[in-house]
């Protein structure tokens, strides 16, 4: 009963609060002339609209006014938002790392924007743009804790770069934002990223304790004329790939030419169905190799541009941290072979419904099939996931899932426990409305053949973060027999307890703008064996943010790992790895250094030092940046990791090279190129991508890839070159 009372109460307290911030307003004209996209605010239209301004500082300091202005104009006409900047500077040497679209806000000067057009304070979209004209848009979910740059949608923006201020003109039609017809007004909020002054500012004040992307601190448009239907056309985005590949393990040479067509219906103001038919996602760019030296999976980041819009539906349920989640979709279009090996698994098709019903429900729906591949002995798979979420109160909301991945033929390699597995549950997301507390308490069950009791994955979070302090308190369980197939669980029968405080110091004389320390204290328990002490990490971290936008740590940290299965921390092949049920006692140093993003050579520096399981272990690593801005960004990776453990038991020497070269000849024309090498994988890659958009939306690519098994010499294991066309039709 007192748990009961407790819910209910912190329910009502955050489904009741209001917005503690006074609430700036900008009111949006309806005009018929439509201006010129070039950069220049010239046109008699835009002297109708007044400006907003009176930026203030969010960093160095969050109580002061912007040490260089910026002001914006809004105004716009039956189809078109117009949004208009000047941003003063100091003089014309403006810090832009690259003409390629989507381009990270901490190396590039730029003017940004969000939309919140549901008012529901965990949504919004996102637009920025540099001095030069380039342009990126992204989803902000989590109330503005998480960002995706991947999503891509068509609109226009200008720059042109003066003596002492720089103008941006924008023009997003409305057809590309999602909103209820009749709105008459959005949450909003303009912020500016000014790289080279060391200072970020925004128009609605945001505490520096809070992240600058936070939807708990924005104003309003209010638009004189209520708005009409924001229906997006309809789209077609067929494709054709051409590709010449060779397997020089299997001695195979193949040729072949892949279609496929994707499809974009808007079935109402705030609703989309996404249609996929054999698509192909050989352009999409390579995930960057790392050094393994944990027990478990790494979860690494969606980047297919079809399981993106309203990714958070689907991708932001269960744990907070790094614990079992019900849906990743990174596991559909990857299976294992006969021989245990991930590989790329066809998908025949999909489709994907997602978006705003009404203003209190979102609806996600998700159905991919996959296809057999005897050669390889993997299954044909119907993969599922549903999902509907409801908001409560301001910035509050519950969710309730499911996810089926069911077999759909009768396969003689396939066994029986693969018929099928589903997850369903409920995650209740609570948020004050000054993002000071936040909370996560999800409760979610598998089912499968001959396994339908236990198998709970649940967890209860809860942060608090004034000024200066954050204290964080966490408890999470994962059964023993849980399991999500088409989810990343990391690791089953654990039952972790956390807890952290923070403490935050905002000095104000000072080479520091900030400086914090923070113990953290984590405690893993198996359930099936009494509860008995699996794992626990007790840290203490100091980390210090300059003047200059450098960062400072050093973390002391005292570990405990009881292993429940044999375990290799060298990672060598044909070694003796530790054995089970033996625990060890082992207490490191991490140091962390990143230099002044202004500068055209950037660096960041890691060590780590101290014992390791019954040895000891020393790694370093740093990348290396260089611009020559705008158009050359060269990037080098180098991580080094000493492993030295007491015979029998073997000592390993890990090396991790990475070079990135990025060529942006003109805002549509880029060329990347990845090389990387991996001596755990023992595997030397290669990726460059020549990419030419032609017209919105809209890419020629050039693709070249590589691969050898590197030994004691190199030797030859795939390659392909293939030539892709994707062209945006809208309807």
């Amino acid at each position: 009963m007192l748990l009961k009372r407790v819910v209910y109460i912190t329910i009502f307290l955050f489904s009741t609060q209001s917005y503690s911030q006074n609430t700036r307003m900008y009111t949006v004209q309806k005009v018929e002339q439509e201006p010129q996209i070039d950069g220049f605010l010239e046109e008699a239209v835009w002297e109708q609209s007044p400006w907003g301004n009176n930026f203030v500082q969010y960093f160095p300091s969050d109580s002061l006014e912007a040490k260089y202005q910026t002001s914006f104009k809004v105004f716009c006409t039956e189809t078109t938002l117009y949004i208009g900047f000047k941003a003063n500077y100091q003089n014309d040497q403006v810090v832009v790392s690259s003409l390629k679209r989507d381009f990270g806000a901490l190396t590039n000067d730029n003017v940004s924007l969000l939309f919140d057009t549901f008012n529901d304070g965990t949504n919004a979209f996102f637009f920025g743009v540099t001095p030069y004209g380039v342009q990126r848009e992204g989803l902000v979910s989590e109330g503005g804790a998480s960002f995706n740059n991947t999503w891509d949608v068509k609109w226009r923006a200008e720059a042109q770069r003066f003596k002492e201020y720089y103008t941006v003109e924008i023009a997003i039609p409305l057809t590309s934002l999602k909103f209820i017809e009749g709105s008459t007004s959005w949450r909003f909020r303009a912020y500016r990223w000014n790289v080279q002054s060391n200072e970020q500012s925004t128009w609605v004040q945001v505490p520096q304790n809070q992240l600058l992307s936070s939807l708990a601190y924005m104003g309003r448009l209010k638009f004189e004329t209520p708005l009409g239907k924001s229906r997006t056309p309809m789209a077609i985005i067929p494709y054709a790939n051409g590709i010449v590949q060779k397997d020089f393990i299997a001695d195979n040479t193949s040729q072949s030419v892949k279609k496929g067509v994707d499809a974009k219906i808007a079935v109402s103001d705030g609703l989309n169905l996404d249609i996929t038919l054999n698509p192909d996602f050989s352009n999409v760019e390579v995930d960057d190799i790392f050094t393994n030296l944990t027990r478990f999976e790494l979860r690494l980041p969606e980047k297919r541009q079809f399981f993106i819009d309203n990714n958070d539906l689907f991708e932001n349920l269960g744990n907070t941290f790094s614990g079992a989640r019900p849906f990743f979709s990174r596991r559909i279009g990857l299976a294992q072979n006969k021989e245990g090996a991930l590989i790329q698994n066809e998908i025949i098709g999909g489709l994907r419904l997602s978006g705003k019903i009404t203003e209190d429900w979102r609806l996600g729906a998700l159905y991919i099939q996959t296809a057999a591949d005897a050669d390889n002995e993997i299954a044909a798979f119907n993969n599922l996931m549903t999902t509907v979420q409801r908001k409560v109160g301001k910035r509050s909301n519950v969710n309730f899932f499911l996810v089926n991945r069911q077999a759909t033929a009768r396969e003689r390699y396939r066994s029986t426990d693969q018929e099928y597995n589903r997850v369903i549950g409920a995650d209740y997301n609570l948020a004050s409305a000054d993002n000071v507390f936040r909370g996560r308490l999800h409760v979610h069950k598998s089912l499968q053949p001959g396994d339908h009791k236990g198998n709970f994955s649940t967890q209860a979070v809860f942060f608090y973060n004034p000024r200066e302090w954050l204290v964080i308190t966490d408890i999470s369980l994962v059964d023993k027999d849980f399991r999500a197939d088409l989810g990343f669980v990391p690791r089953t029968d654990v039952i972790r307890l956390g807890q952290a405080v923070q403490r935050i110091f905002y000095p104000q004389k000072s080479i520091f703008n900030t400086h914090r320390l923070m113990l953290l204290l984590l405690n893993d328990h198996k359930p099936s064996e009494s509860f008995r002490k699996t794992d626990h990490t007790y840290s203490l971290r100091y980390e210090a943010q300059f003047r200059n936008l450098a960062n400072a740590s050093i973390y002391l940290s005292k570990i405990y790992t009881y292993l429940n299965f044999s375990f290799d921390p060298s990672q060598k092949e044909e070694s003796i790895p530790l054995p089970m049920n033996t625990f060890y006692n082992y207490n490191q140093i991490q140091l962390n250094y990143e230099s002044n993003n202004k500068k055209l050579l950037t660096y960041g520096i890691d060590i780590t030092l101290g014992q390791f399981f019954n040895g000891s272990i020393h790694s370093f690593s740093t990348d290396i940046n260089y611009r020559m801005q705008p158009y050359a960004n060269i990037g080098f990776n180098f991580r080094y990791d000493s492993i030295n453990l007491p015979a029998p038991y073997s000592s390993n020497k890990l090396l991790l090279l990475s070079s990135k070269l990025e060529l942006t000849f003109t805002k549509k024309l880029f060329w990347n190129t990845l090389i990387q090498y991996s001596s755990q994988l023992e595997n030397v890659g290669i990726n460059s991508r020549l990419q030419w958009r032609f017209a919105p939306l809209s890419d020629l690519y050039f693709v070249y890839n590589d691969n050898y098994i590197s030994t004691n010499q190199l030797i030859p294991r795939f390659r392909s070159v293939n030539l892709k066309l994707t062209y945006w039709i809208n309807l």
